[in-house]
């Protein structure tokens, strides 16, 4: 079934490039493609159901259809859209429950990303123009620019909603929709508030700037795992990330520390177990 995905898909595509350049295409191959895809949909729901009659969950299932770059490219896609969503309805992604302290990130990133959107919507306007006479490379490349104007809004909005979160046994690193990572409070060695404007690429470092910039530098006792959006996690044992209020993120990351180190301290010890008897 991956070899007919592998087949329709860019005979589709193939065929979407020549209606746009003007090429006849006969009625007949046209109804030939949507039958092939309307089978191929079909195929791929039926083997859906039979992966999960066999217990697989939905996820599993899903996965043993589709490819795990696609499923990571829409994942994203999908997390872009509703972080639209919810800066439009002003609800952070888990922030808001009790324990949990919100440290938001985007605003030194607003005034680049509103410049982004608007040279799209200018690129969108100027090629409509352009393509005035031509109705379906227009009806294309209007859907396309409308899309890159919502992706780039997304990009901003998922960066916005999706706070890094501090809770009692862990720091919640994010950045935009495709970087989340968890790093247990018992893992982190330092904690200090450090302005840097230039990353190298290093390994075992996590260099997730905003604007250009990082502000907090974690160093870790232990490598954590540091999803990517292509390709499997690295382990990473320092993370250089940024907050619009840096410094209240360090102080109350040091304060989580010593409650957690105090906690440690205090902690019962074990009950040893009674002597064998001879």
């Amino acid at each position: 079934m991956r070899y007919a995905v592998y087949a329709v898909l860019p005979a589709e595509f193939a065929l979407l490039v020549c209606l746009v350049a003007g090429v006849r295409i006969p009625a007949a191959v046209l109804l030939l493609a949507e039958a092939a895809v309307a089978a191929l949909l079909a195929a791929e729901l039926l083997a859906y159901l039979r992966l999960r009659r066999r217990g697989l969950s939905r996820r599993a299932a899903v996965g043993r259809l589709v490819p795990e770059p696609v499923l990571r490219l829409a994942g994203h896609e999908l997390r872009l859209m509703a972080g639209l969503v919810r800066w439009v309805g002003r609800r952070p992604h888990g922030a808001g429950r009790p324990g949990v302290t919100a440290f938001p990130h985007a605003r030194d990133q607003a005034a680049l990303m509103y410049g982004f959107v608007f040279v799209c919507v200018v690129e969108t306007v100027g090629m409509s123009y352009l393509l005035a006479d031509w109705p379906v490379a227009h009806a294309v490349v209007l859907v396309l620019d409308v899309y890159t104007v919502l992706f780039v809004l997304g990009l901003h909005a998922a960066s916005a909603t999706r706070p890094h979160l501090l809770t009692e046994d862990a720091l919640r690193v994010r950045q935009a929709a495709h970087v989340d990572v968890r790093v247990p409070l018992e893992l982190i060695a330092a904690v200090r508030h450090e302005s840097l404007f230039s990353h190298e690429k290093a390994d075992g470092v996590l260099d997730l700037p905003v604007g250009s910039q990082t502000s907090v530098t974690l160093e870790l006792t232990e490598p954590v795992p540091a999803p990517r959006l292509l390709g499997p996690p690295r382990p990473v044992r320092t993370v250089r990330l940024h907050a619009d209020d840096a410094r209240a993120l360090v102080r109350a990351l040091r304060e989580a520390l010593d409650r957690s180190a105090t906690r440690a301290r205090t902690a019962p010890s074990p009950v040893p177990d009674p002597p064998a008897s001879a």
